[in-house]
């Protein structure tokens, strides 16, 4: 009688619980993912509103050039593949000031000459950071097998992939994007460099970011996030994995050091081999498992609100005619705005005309942004369900008057079609803060890292965006992989999976 196979559970269906289903099941074990909401994907979604899909992860998809290491994930786990059609976008942004515009286009000399003409007199500090931009396009996330199983073969192969950015760290790793915007006389240059990252954002985080759209590395896949998550699901079931949707997980049971299984929040117990956990970490400790299992790095980082701060937002989402001229991404002053404690005086918003199958036709979905933080989670947060309501619709309604300020072509094409708060991706994936983001990269603080184990107890695993900065679906999707691997590895089998 042959030997049944190991079972695998992972609790959490998102981008990371999907990789490691999948990678599980190439390893030659069973898998079944428990995900709580009735859609997986997590935090790669989008929703329809009266006949218009929004989306709300993928503003560009890190590792879509098949000459590297993380493409092979992303096709492996049903992503992408060569047959992929791409979003036909030129630009990563554009910044608006009292009238001056400029835009930072995938064209890297395109750019060069354009900040160049706008601000002759800083001529010399955007040639250096063209120049850095294209350094940082050396920069992969690395995909093969997590950091810590590397041997000096790996480090050497990386090191030399990766030659230019120890350059790219040295001049741009020790200043903020606020700095780095000071080195600029033009104000809409300056404002240009803190637009798109949180100012306390590490300068060389904004370069990286950069330099996946100008390599040709961070496309944007068409149908958008949701359909991305359905095909990885859809991956997972055909290779034989079971997903549960619309089922809660209570508690991770550990037993004499070991995780045994989960407890479903309707009582019944599930038993497997290995347990992944591939939810929000502040949510694995202290709600599925005890606190104190929690690294201590990432112990710190939690309480260190200032060092390690978080980034959400914010949004409001309009219908519109496909013939608005704004592309892509733009941001612009607008009359300030009071949220809780804080004071905003600047907004973006964002077309998404380049992809036709999410709206009726001759119409579009324009999204807008307020970017926030810890304290904003803060404010939503203490407010009580009538308060909560009337402020995010108020809120909605005063960034459509200044949307309409700076856009009066829309004044009477603008429909609001859903709005939704920091608070909305605690709810639905329990997201600390409502982080779409890991931990934010600020200067003269080590960068999150730490192994996917839960030290003192065995056969449990973590696997999602919390692991390795910056998180993001590059790091949650290797992140499901490295799960496998570190199983493989215990059991002295090969990691090449």
């Amino acid at each position: 009688m042959s030997k049944s196979k190991e079972k695998v559970i992972i609790v959490g269906g998102g981008i990371a619980g999907l990789s490691a289903g999948i990678y599980a099941l190439k390893a030659g074990f069973d898998a079944e993912i428990f995900e709580k909401n009735a859609v997986p994907g997590g935090e790669c979604m989008g929703w329809n509103r009266n006949g218009y899909h929004i989306d709300n992860c993928i503003h560009w998809l890190t590792g879509t050039d098949p000459g590297n290491a993380l493409w092979d994930v992303w096709k492996t786990v049903g992503a992408i593949d060569e047959n992929t059609e791409y979003a036909d976008t030129d630009r990563f942004y554009t910044s608006s000031v009292n009238g001056h515009e400029v835009t930072l286009w995938n064209d890297l000399d395109r750019t060069g000459k354009e900040l160049t003409e706008e601000s002759p007199e800083d001529a010399e500090e955007i040639r250096k950071f063209i120049q850095y931009v294209r350094y940082a396009e050396s920069c992969v996330i690395p995909a093969l097998k997590p950091m810590d199983m590397m041997g000096i073969k790996d480090y050497l192969e990386m090191g030399k992939s990766m030659a230019n950015m120890p350059k790219v760290i040295k001049e741009y790793g020790n200043i903020n994007c606020r700095e780095l915007g000071m080195r600029f006389k033009s104000p809409v240059l300056r404002k240009m460099m803190t637009d798109y990252l949180p100012e306390d954002y590490t300068a060389y985080s904004l370069l990286v970011s950069y330099a996946t759209m100008t390599s040709g590395n961070g496309k944007i896949p068409l149908k958008g996030s949701l359909a991305m998550s359905l095909r990885m699901a859809d991956r997972f079931r055909q290779m034989g994995g079971v997903l549960h949707t619309g089922v809660s997980v209570g508690e991770i049971v550990i037993e004499k050091k070991r995780a045994k299984g989960i407890r479903l929040e309707d009582g019944s117990l599930v038993t497997a081999d290995h347990v992944i956990s591939a939810v929000d970490t502040d949510f694995l400790f202290g709600r599925l498992i005890d606190r104190k299992y929690m690294p201590r790095d990432l112990e710190k980082a939690y309480a260190d609100r200032k060092a390690y701060p978080v980034i959400t937002g914010f949004q409001t989402a309009y219908a519109i005619s496909a013939d608005f001229p704004v592309k892509d991404t733009v941001f612009f002053d607008c009359e300030p705005l009071q949220v809780g404690k804080k004071t905003y005086s600047r907004i973006s918003v964002k077309n998404y005309s380049y992809d036709t199958s999410f709206a009726p036709a001759g119409r579009t979905v324009l999204q807008a942004n307020l970017c926030q933080s810890d304290e904003d989670y803060d404010y939503w947060e203490s407010l009580d369900r009538e308060e909560y309501k009337a402020a995010k619709q108020k809120l909605a309604e005063e960034i459509t008057r200044r949307i309409i300020t700076q856009f009066p072509e829309l004044k009477d094409d603008i429909t609001l079609l859903d709005c939704w708060t920091p608070l909305t991706y605690n709810r639905y994936c329990n997201a600390y803060h409502g982080s779409y983001m890991g931990f934010v990269t600020t200067v003269g603080n080590r960068q999150m890292r730490f192994k996917g184990i839960v030290k003192g107890v065995s056969d449990l695993y973590i696997a999602g965006q919390w692991i390795m900065n910056p998180g993001g679906l590059p790091v949650a999707v290797v992140s499901g992989k490295f799960a496998i691997q570190r199983i493989l590895k215990k059991q002295h089998r090969s990691i090449e999976v």
